[in-house]
């Protein structure tokens, strides 16, 4: 055989470097179109080939999604569930354990590439820890949640503040009115979520406990209304929200807001998605999902 005909060893794909990670942040949160991203990432991974190795590992493998089969009969799903009171097609999926009767109800709110697969494994978790859970799609009067992440990032950046709370807040009414709930009412958000929980925590005095991964912090004047507990949870290495923290922790504490703040050191935003390699860090997952149910079990009961 020829040395043509040898079949050569592939280079290992770059590593995947802080600034590698910062700069993936900066993208899936508007601060950059792909086409700069792409630009920077080749410069960094020292290639455009080598861009293209480390793409894969930057994005969501839903194929990690399901921990809780979408069939587990455990537990009773539904798809497209519809939000009485909310904006027209406002929908989302819910979830809660088989023969269970009246159940303290938990909104999930989603990252900003929609109600994906990871999102309604995470609505499935929630069930299973005693709760009915529903998974709102905000991108659901909007057409819905497309598979694209791109195109679910573009949808969501579309979406005002103003009307995804309008929607999250019409959600929470619609679980502390249905027929199994108890009434009580939690949320539990992530990224784009959290911050999400933050606004929906200001605006609904309905909601009794809120649960916020990493998410924005509100301005001091909204902190005055919020009503429910909060257990925030942060990354260490989240600069671009973190920055926001203290003034966060300030407004909570003039307005006497019962809330927990719990950070994870060494960790990124987005610790939590067991679906993205990059980012998550499965000891930090684990102890901020056990204070989280810990936290919903206390305040819903």
């Amino acid at each position: 055989m020829s040395k043509e005909d040898a079949v050569q060893p592939q280079s290992p794909a770059p590593a995947l470097t802080r600034d590698i990670i910062s700069l993936y942040d900066t993208f899936t949160h508007g601060g950059i179109d792909r086409r700069a991203f792409m630009t920077r990432l080749a410069s960094l991974a020292g290639s455009t080939a080598g861009a293209m190795a480390i793409l894969p590992l930057l994005g969501n493998d839903y194929a990690r999604a399901e921990t809780i089969k979408a069939d587990d009969p455990r537990l009773v799903m539904e798809e497209n569930v519809a939000v009485t009171g909310g904006d027209k097609g406002l929908t989302g999926y819910l979830a809660r354990p088989k023969d269970m009767t009246t159940l303290p109800a938990v909104l999930v709110i989603h990252e900003n590439r929609g109600l994906n697969p990871h999102i309604k494994d995470i609505t499935r978790r929630v069930a299973l820890e005693g709760y009915l859970a529903f998974g709102i799609d905000v991108l659901s009067p909007d057409g819905g949640t497309p598979s694209d992440e791109d195109q679910a990032r573009d949808m969501i950046g579309k979406v005002t503040g103003d009307q995804a709370e309008a929607r999250a807040t019409a959600a929470v009414r619609f679980l502390a009115q249905h027929p199994l709930s108890t009434g009580k009412v939690g949320a539990i958000g992530f990224c784009w979520g959290g911050g999400l929980v933050n606004r929906v925590a200001a605006g609904e005095p309905k909601l009794k406990a809120g649960v916020a991964y990493y998410g924005a912090p509100l301005p001091a004047e909204r902190v005055t209304n919020i009503k429910a507990a909060l257990l925030l949870h942060y990354a260490g290495l989240d600069q671009r929200i973190n920055a926001g923290i203290p003034a966060y922790r300030a407004a909570l504490d003039a307005a006497k807001v019962r809330y927990d703040v719990q950070m994870y050191e060494g960790v990124d935003h987005a610790f939590n998605n067991d679906t993205n390699i990059a980012r998550y860090n499965k000891n930090a997952a684990d102890l901020a999902w056990s204070r989280s149910m810990a936290f919903l079990k206390r305040e819903l009961v």
